[in-house]
């Protein structure tokens, strides 16, 4: 994430997912700078999905932070575990299955689905 990019304006995560910047994406997982709170969320939500895409195991611990985050956008990061087959986030995600969200837990029994742990069956 550029210097200008911080001061000005939200980051931008598509140009960080091409640029593999796997720091600035985590990063981006804690944009709450906007006052826009719209704003934010979609950042965090971008910010987790490219994490996933690019499967660099520095993002599973953010990851697995993301999944108690207080918007259920950011929560559904279950995907982006999923994608990447993290096998430590299982326990994690089992826990997420009792989530107020249906769409996090459905995020979470997919992710499970395709984690090649024994306990996710």
């Amino acid at each position: 994430m550029s210097f200008l990019q911080g001061l000005f304006g939200p980051p931008n995560v598509k140009e960080m997912k091409a640029k593999r910047d796997v720091k600035g994406l985590i990063k981006a997982l804690e944009y709450k700078k906007s006052s826009d709170k719209w704003e934010h969320r979609n950042v965090r939500e971008a910010a987790a999905k490219a994490l996933g895409e690019l499967k660099d195991a520095r993002a599973v611990e953010p990851l697995i932070a993301a999944l108690k985050d207080s918007s259920s956008n950011v929560r559904k990061a279950a995907d982006a575990l999923g994608v990447m087959g993290a096998a430590r986030s299982t326990a994690p995600l089992l826990a997420t299955l009792n989530d107020n969200d249906f769409f996090v837990r459905k995020a979470a029994k997919e992710a499970l689905g395709k984690i090649d742990d024994g306990r996710a069956s």
